[in-house]
């Protein structure tokens, strides 16, 4: 497995070896082992997996503690814009973000870890699905608009199609104070 390092710490794209042959083809997707040797996270408590129609933006979401949570997210089938955004006061890189492209083509994966707000907008309909570091609930659910101006994130959509729930989400200002980003 290959592990890109992004401009922001702890957060990484993963991509695993694909064998392919005239059957079809074949990766792991999790190898406890490997995770870590890479110094990953290897205790995942819940899966969780949706489909979206092309356009759909879900997010940005996360969880205050305790029940923040980390995400080793993929593409079953599809192709989406994969954002994590840095929510950790203490960082050099609070308030920035990070896009994958991850697609079932591809099989990549992206480790996103705890103090993280995280997204996606499906390019093509598709089936996500996400290992999470710790359990659902509700009480910590929280979230950051998906538009923020603040934070600037190019969606590559013209005609999002966003949940009212998630349309109605603080922006990053309201919820970490008028902090330079």
């Amino acid at each position: 497995m290959q592990i890109r390092e992004t401009s922001i710490a702890g957060l990484v794209e993963l991509t695993p070896r694909v064998f392919h042959d005239d059957r079809g083809m074949f990766f792991e997707s999790y190898n406890e082992q490997i995770f870590k040797q890479l110094g990953l996270p290897t205790n995942f408590v819940q899966d969780n997996q949706s489909f979206s129609k092309k356009g759909v933006v879900r997010g940005l979401h996360f969880q205050k503690a305790p029940f923040a949570q980390g995400k080793l997210v993929r593409v079953i089938s599809g192709k989406v814009l994969d954002v994590a955004v840095d929510i950790r006061p203490e960082s050099p890189t609070f308030g920035k973000h990070e896009i994958f492209e991850l697609s079932s083509e591809k099989n990549n994966i992206a480790y996103v870890p705890e103090g993280f707000a995280h997204g996606f907008v499906a390019l093509e309909d598709s089936i996500f699905s996400y290992k999470c570091t710790n359990i659902y609930n509700k009480e910590s659910e929280s979230g950051i608009l998906w538009n923020d101006e603040d934070l600037a994130i190019n969606w590559g959509v013209e005609d999002a199609n966003v949940s009212d729930k998630d349309a109605i989400l603080p922006t990053f200002r309201s919820l970490f104070g008028d902090l330079k980003i």
